[in-house]
């Protein structure tokens, strides 16, 4: 029986990645090279890896869980005046319950945010995620705080992105051709009452919908659970200071398949309090994903294969997205 469960989801410093990162000739340094391989076995084996040494200051990750946890415990009444509804692009608090995960309900609250973009920017697709992001007033520097995160969280993406990329065997730049001239985001600040019994969902099994998602999470309690290759639920035991990275369907496309996506979900257990920011890294709003030709010369498939098919993202995202909230009324 396996009790080192760290040793199941790999913990990679990306440091000499980062260090290197703007250099064209990145791939030749030795310290890249260590990166980049094990990059590779991690999406391979499993497609979750703990990033160390990614310089996000540890402060700033704890300073949005902290700010998190402040907004949770306010009064339902206050929480309330940035209630999500459809009308206002989908953006915004929803209450315990409204979530939910393959049609089965979560036991969770969350803030949801994506990128603001012009009215009109992605025509028809586009309006139902046309709205502002609704951010807490209380506690006050919440806006500024998490603008700057996201930030730097769209910086790390793109720079892990190019570790994958010559962990795939291509140039550092090869996922930022048309597919990510302009990186859509999305943000789901989610929060996890305690419970007096044991598995209760507060998340049900799924992928994640595009590249590459950074969860930052309390460093106290264990919820989130991977699904291994051989069918076995892995708890993703917090590392403080640490992101656990995973893989999403837009880059199981753009890879032909060579790296999956990975189901995962929510476990609550603890009778206290959680809180778990994801930020989702994504493709252009309106790129149409499929395959990228050097990864199907390098590893050819079926043409039958569904992964061969093109997904439109911002379709895929808004397929996704109603699904979620099939049961949302915009006046409760």
């Amino acid at each position: 029986m396996v009790t080192d469960y760290k040793s199941l989801l790999p913990v990679i410093d990306i440091g000499p990645l980062l260090a290197k990162c703007d250099d064209s000739d990145m791939a030749d340094d030795a310290g890249v090279a260590q990166v980049v391989r094990k990059l590779d076995r991690a999406c391979r084996d499993v497609g979750f890896f703990y990033v160390t040494g990614h310089g996000i200051s540890e402060d700033l990750i704890n300073k949005v869980k902290e700010m998190t946890h402040q907004f949770f415990q306010l009064p339902y009444e206050e929480k309330l005046k940035i209630k999500i509804t459809s009308a206002g692009g989908y953006r915004g608090y929803q209450r315990i319950g409204v979530n939910f995960t393959s049609g089965k309900q979560d036991m969770h609250e969350a803030i949801d945010c994506y990128r603001e973009f012009k009215q009109g920017k992605h025509g028809d697709i586009g309006k139902v995620l046309e709205g502002q992001n609704q951010w807490p007033g209380n506690p006050q520097e919440y806006k500024d705080v998490m603008e700057e995160y996201i930030k730097l969280c769209t910086d790390l993406s793109r720079n892990i992105l190019r570790g994958i990329s010559l962990a795939l065997g291509g140039s550092p730049y090869e996922f930022e051709g048309k597919m990510l001239r302009d990186p859509f985001w999305v943000m789901r600040i989610i929060g996890y009452p305690g419970v007096n019994q044991e598995d209760v969902i507060g998340c049900g099994a799924h992928t994640d919908y595009g590249l590459l998602t950074l969860i930052n999470q309390d460093d106290d309690k264990t919820a989130l659970q991977v699904k291994s290759v051989d069918g076995d639920w892995i708890p993703a035991i917090p590392i403080p200071g640490s992101f656990i990275c995973n893989i999403g369907d837009m880059l199981t496309i753009l890879t032909n398949g060579v790296y999956e996506s990975t189901l995962h979900k929510v476990i609550n257990n603890s009778p206290r309090y959680r809180v778990c920011v994801a930020f989702f890294y994504e493709t252009n709003f309106d790129a149409e994903v499929e395959p990228l030709d050097v990864f199907k010369e390098k590893y050819p498939r079926k043409v039958t294969s569904q992964i061969a098919k093109r997904v439109v993202y911002g379709q895929h995202l808004i397929n996704k997205v109603q699904a979620t909230f099939a049961n949302l009324v915009d006046s409760s």
